[in-house]
């Protein structure tokens, strides 16, 4: 666990190349909460750890960062310094959100067994949604209407993890565990991306589709509106590059290794 001032960045948006049209998102690998947020926590220090192995998606900022530097053109970074128990950035913050029915909505109030992580309802709920998500939110727009007018379309690629084993919270947790499950949209993701996605990450073994979580990220402005807003995500099976739950080995080098593979396709071919 990192503890931050609150007047820390929460996001970042790192710079790539302006004729890159991918972001990399990176949305989940952050362990930092703040002060403030901590003192809503229920959990004491030691139960908070173990829950920050279990929920972080483990060492993605690494591998975005390495897949970056290895690109033949680099592509733009949109990375989350918050965990995602300061706020989930990638939930839906009102009832459109099928993760509330289990206490992980954009706050969370439970943990990834669902015990109490926050009271119920989280009073704290209304300022963490204006101090971190929708500031992440407005971030995430622009960074991608930024990539439409510099080249003519957005490519998001979603980096996640998940573990091996799945975890009481998981809605959909019964289904296949593959090393690679790739979330698709049925607006957003073209076939060609999807299958760029395949190629790149078959060196990893099978890949899934939406087993055991689906979907992708785009921002809601652009959203079943725009399909020049392309995004797939990854969520990469842990024990490909961990011994989990969160120490590296010798995987984590071709993780990478496939992810630079996908930006080259992605950003070279339109999709």
């Amino acid at each position: 666990m990192n503890i931050t001032d609150d007047d820390g960045p929460a996001h970042r948006l790192l710079p790539g190349d302006p004729d890159s049209p991918v972001i990399l998102h990176v949305p989940h690998g952050s362990r930092t909460i703040t002060p403030r947020v901590r003192s809503g926590i229920l959990l004491d220090d030691a139960a908070l750890e173990r829950e920050l192995d279990l929920i972080t998606d483990a060492h993605t900022q690494e591998i975005a960062a390495r897949a970056a530097r290895d690109a033949p053109v680099t592509p733009w970074r949109f990375v989350n310094e918050r965990s995602r128990l300061v706020v989930d950035p990638e939930r839906f913050p009102d009832e459109r959100e099928e993760m509330r029915a289990v206490g992980m909505g954009a706050v969370y109030t439970r943990t990834a067994h669902r015990a109490p992580l926050r009271p119920e309802p989280a009073p704290d709920e209304p300022a963490l949604l204006a101090r971190y998500f929708e500031p992440y939110a407005q971030a995430m727009t622009r960074a991608v209407e930024d990539r439409l007018a510099a080249t003519g379309r957005a490519v998001i690629i979603d980096v996640h993890s998940y573990p091996s084993r799945a975890l009481p919270y998981e809605l959909h947790g019964t289904g296949p565990r593959p090393p690679v499950c790739l979330g698709t949209d049925p607006f957003h993701t073209p076939d060609a991306l999807l299958a760029h996605a395949r190629t790149a990450f078959a060196p990893l073994g099978e890949s899934g589709l939406d087993t055991p979580f689906a979907g992708t990220y785009v921002p809601l402005r652009h959203y079943g509106r725009d399909a020049r807003v392309m995004a797939v995500m990854l969520e990469l099976r842990r024990d490909l590059y961990v011994d989990e739950p969160v120490t590296p080995h010798r995987g984590l080098d071709a993780v990478a290794a496939a992810l630079t593979g996908l930006i080259r396709k992605a950003t070279a071919a339109p999709a």
